[in-house]
């Protein structure tokens, strides 16, 4: 083998390394990646039960029921979306009082894995919030 296949035959062996790690990467955070929609933006473009997504808006007044199961409809102002959640629901969860939800749509249902409340900027990233907040005002107008 001369020089120059050799050098070939390491940058091919190389490139194919890269390029399984790149797949093994991929595979990985398949499961964990979730687009941030607000519940407008889910409306005008419904998911499948496979697609994990996070979504941002404010509790609707009178829907929180608070159980072994808990519901909820969440809101940008424009659109309201049903949520879902097994399990204990942080203190914060009340009407009028913002929230994030991971999870699945499921039947027409977010079926959230986990529901975070929004006591401060640290959970609704600022463009999800620009936009719930432009909803409120159109709708306040």
């Amino acid at each position: 083998m001369t020089r120059r296949s050799r050098r070939m035959a390491l940058i091919g062996v190389g490139a194919g390394l890269m390029a399984a790690a790149a797949v093994l990467v991929s595979v990985a955070f398949k499961d964990t990646i979730a687009f941030f929609v607000t519940p407008t933006e889910l409306a005008a473009a419904p998911r499948g039960p496979d697609e994990r997504l996070r979504i941002g808006g404010m509790v609707v007044e009178g829907s929180l029921q608070k159980g072994v199961v808990n519901h909820f409809r969440l809101t940008d102002f424009e659109t309201e979306v049903e949520v879902r959640f097994e399990g204990v629901l942080p203190d914060l969860i009340k009407p009028g009082q913002g929230a994030v939800a991971d999870g699945r749509m499921v039947d027409g249902v977010f079926v959230a894995s986990e529901v975070l409340a929004k006591h401060d900027e640290k959970y609704m990233p600022a463009e999800i919030e620009e936009r719930v907040m432009k909803a409120k005002e159109k709708v306040g107008s």
